[in-house]
């Protein structure tokens, strides 16, 4: 039984996308880190995120992901706040890290059914008792990544693209409606790190799943992104399909802007 097919508890259809951003703002110790940022990603989508090194783009995520909170402007996963999903976003919106955030000691397993808490009651959790049905899920979210064999092994004995493919398979069981990455293969090797990306996007799409993913390399954004957001001093100026994203924008995108505001070019 493919329990993919099967709609994520609680979820029905949504006409509003799985993120719309809209004139979001915020300051960290009186810096202006976000400025009027807006964008929006529709199911299956891939958007990738640009921007040089304190453009902004941690700081949004960790916003949209309901890790930090804004000054101004709205954050709506399938149209509800995420100010107002509290529990809820454990199950509609899950975190790609750079550096995996798994817990070495545990297995494969375990670490994929921790994408199932937001679903369960807090003491199977605590206990690790999950049911039949979260098992199952977790060890075809394995088999999706290419991983069914390594489910009882310790995620420490794994290779860090292995431990990358765990952490998909994480974001897979917990059914949201967004994933967010955050620089998912900055870890990994120029293989790995292609076919992690090759991987998310396959297997997001098949899911109707939108995936919001930060990058540096321009290249991995034009071959498996739709869509190219870029940031500058905390704005959006860039937001073109990947492939209409050339030299022109990079350039633009990373070039010395200091003192000068962006302005916003989409196509």
């Amino acid at each position: 039984m493919n329990l993919f097919t099967q709609p994520a508890p609680g979820r029905t259809a949504q006409r509003a996308p799985p993120l719309r951003v809209s004139g979001v703002d915020k300051r960290l110790h009186g810096v202006h880190v976000l400025r009027d940022v807006s964008l929006s990603v529709g199911s299956g989508e891939f958007v990738a995120l640009l921007g040089a090194s304190g453009a902004g783009k941690t700081t949004l995520l960790r916003c949209v992901a309901g890790l930090d909170s804004i000054d101004s402007g709205t954050i709506e996963v399938a149209g509800v706040p995420v100010a107002a999903l509290r529990r809820r976003a454990r199950r509609q919106v899950a975190v790609i890290f750079q550096r995996f955030n798994l817990v070495q000691r545990l297995s494969a397993l375990d670490n994929v059914l921790a994408g199932r808490l937001g679903h369960v009651r807090s003491w199977r959790g605590i206990a690790r008792r999950f049911e039949r049905a979260d098992r199952l899920l977790a060890l075809e979210s394995l088999e999706r990544v290419g991983l069914l064999d390594y489910a009882v092994r310790r995620v420490d004995t794994l290779s860090g693209g292995q431990q990358q493919r765990v952490a998909i398979a994480r974001a897979l069981a917990q059914q949201p409606d967004l994933i967010v990455a955050d620089e998912p293969v900055a870890s990994l090797d120029p293989g790995s790190g292609g076919e992690i990306l090759a991987l998310l996007r396959r297997c997001c799409g098949e899911q109707g799943v939108a995936v919001l993913c930060s990058l540096h390399q321009v290249g991995w954004a034009q071959q498996f992104a739709d869509r190219v957001v870029g940031l500058a001093q905390g704005a959006t100026v860039i937001d073109v399909p990947a492939s209409a994203f050339d030299d022109r924008h990079a350039q633009r995108l990373y070039a010395r802007t200091a003192g000068k505001e962006p302005s916003t070019e989409q196509t």
